[in-house]
């Protein structure tokens, strides 16, 4: 095994109780696939139980990740209009007001959904460029991008439609742009027209300020293997996805935790969550 550097890869989860054992999938394939690496994950969370995050904290150090437990509850007030819109857990945006939170000498992090596998190493997304952008994050094109120009119109932007499920960020950056008032008057203006609130926010306050990164790389859609393998001609098969690809995201519904559906990638994700449960297992 090679020797760590000092500095650890700074991750960001944000996420309720539902998601505590996705997480912990997902936690354990960051570490499987980047055993060179030193890693510190930040989870901001409102009301996750003490006993809950004790048996994170102890599944993290089986697995020798740094965990740091920040509560927005006691940091934040959100307003009723963020609160009430269509049922959606405020959680959401926590990542977009994680730059207020987190502490001042932490400069740069990683957001990752919990519903992700990682494959292979996100070093070179730790290490990118930002170009002077505050996110750096991928569109999920399809095969025509028809979505980017529905979205364009929906939400009155020009740039592609990011999705918010695994970003780089700018925290020093986000201290002096993001804030909850330019994010609560977003949503009072077009409550009617949101359809994914903490997307549709980023992508129509932030749409200029992202650095485009590549989906198949940095988010590809478990969903949508016959796209990407049409629309690269066949060349992003199974083994260039296995290859080329450092995060798998499994977009929408049903999860692949979940018994309603099959899909190429469940398998793959079974076996990270069986490998997951026999850690739990030994400190159980």
């Amino acid at each position: 095994m090679k020797q760590r550097k000092s500095s650890p890869i700074e991750i960001l989860v944000t996420i309720d109780q539902n998601y505590l054992k996705p997480l912990e999938v997902m936690m354990y394939s960051v570490r499987l696939n980047n055993l060179d690496q030193d890693f510190r994950v930040w989870l901001i969370h409102d009301n996750i139980d003490d006993s809950a995050l004790a048996g994170l904290e102890k599944f993290c150090e089986q697995i020798n990740v740094k965990l740091e437990t920040v509560a927005m509850n006691q940091n934040i007030i959100f307003p009723d209009s963020l609160l009430n819109l269509h049922d959606y857990p405020k959680e959401m945006y926590f990542r977009l007001l994680s730059g207020q939170v987190l502490p001042d000498n932490l400069h740069r992090v990683i957001y990752l959904d919990p519903d992700i596998l990682v494959i292979n190493s996100i070093k070179p997304l730790w290490d990118l460029d930002l170009q002077n952008k505050m996110f750096a994050a991928s569109v999920h094109e399809g095969l025509t991008d028809i979505m980017s120009s529905i979205n364009n119109i929906r939400l009155g932007t020009t740039t592609g439609y990011f999705n918010s499920g695994i970003m780089l960020m700018d925290l020093d950056q986000m201290r002096q742009k993001v804030n909850i008032e330019d994010i609560t008057k977003a949503i009072e203006e077009h409550h009617d027209s949101l359809i994914l609130p903490d997307q549709d926010i980023l992508n129509y306050l932030y749409g200029e300020d992202i650095l485009k990164i590549p989906e198949t790389r940095w988010n590809y859609d478990a969903r949508a293997y016959s796209v990407y393998l049409t629309r690269s001609t066949g060349e992003y098969n199974t083994e260039w996805v296995m290859e080329n690809t450092s995060i798998l995201h499994f977009c929408g519904k049903p999860k692949p935790w979940q018994k309603e559906k099959h899909s190429r990638f469940k398998a793959l994700y079974l076996n990270y969550q069986q490998m997951t449960n026999r850690v739990l297992k030994q400190i159980n």
